[in-house]
């Protein structure tokens, strides 16, 4: 018989090891690949997902099961990925006028986005606020519901953003055309 998430998620707070390796064991890939989608890219991917495994012990603390254990971890992704773009946007903005070293990464970093496959690359023309919920209902799956759960918004929010999600694709699809 195997134990339902939230019950490893009780017992792994308290300390059981055992029980923090099963959840990690049943979820890593399902988190690696929501922070892919959420990133865009495979390093910096694998780079959130570890800071989340990282910070997860701790923040199993304030896991309340008033929510599906898998709900609340991708609140905990969501949350590590804003803090992740905001540090970003912190380093670009302190990084800027570093001459011809800047210049050079951030050419490399466009060379990489043009291999990215169109749809990878349409999101990433996406406010972060859209692409993370089209990422939760489009890749992930979930409901508007299980979305606004996730993001701490309503679902007509949700319903919104995912109208313009579409219009934006659209208009990205109109301009390459």
């Amino acid at each position: 018989m195997t134990t339902d998430d939230e019950a490893l998620a009780r017992a792994a707070a308290s300390g059981d090891r055992d029980a923090f390796a099963a959840l990690l064991n049943r979820h890593y890939d399902r988190l690696f690949a929501f922070s892919f989608r959420l990133t865009g890219a495979h390093a910096e991917a694998q780079d959130l997902t570890q800071d989340i495994c990282v910070a997860l012990p701790g923040k199993l603390k304030s896991f309340r099961a008033e929510a599906r254990f898998t709900t609340w971890l991708y609140r905990v992704a969501v949350n590590a990925a804003h803090d992740r773009r905001r540090r970003a946007a912190t380093h670009a903005r302190a990084a800027d006028g570093w001459g011809d070293w800047e210049t050079a990464r951030r050419a490399a970093d466009a060379e990489t986005q043009e291999a990215v496959g169109w749809l990878e690359q349409a999101m990433t023309r996406l406010k972060p606020e859209l692409r993370d919920t089209a990422v939760l209902i489009l890749a992930e799956e979930l409901t508007q519901a299980e979305a606004a759960s996730v993001l701490g918004l309503s679902e007509g929010t949700i319903a919104w953003r995912m109208s313009e999600v579409k219009k934006a694709l659209r208009a990205i699809a109109g301009e390459e055309q």
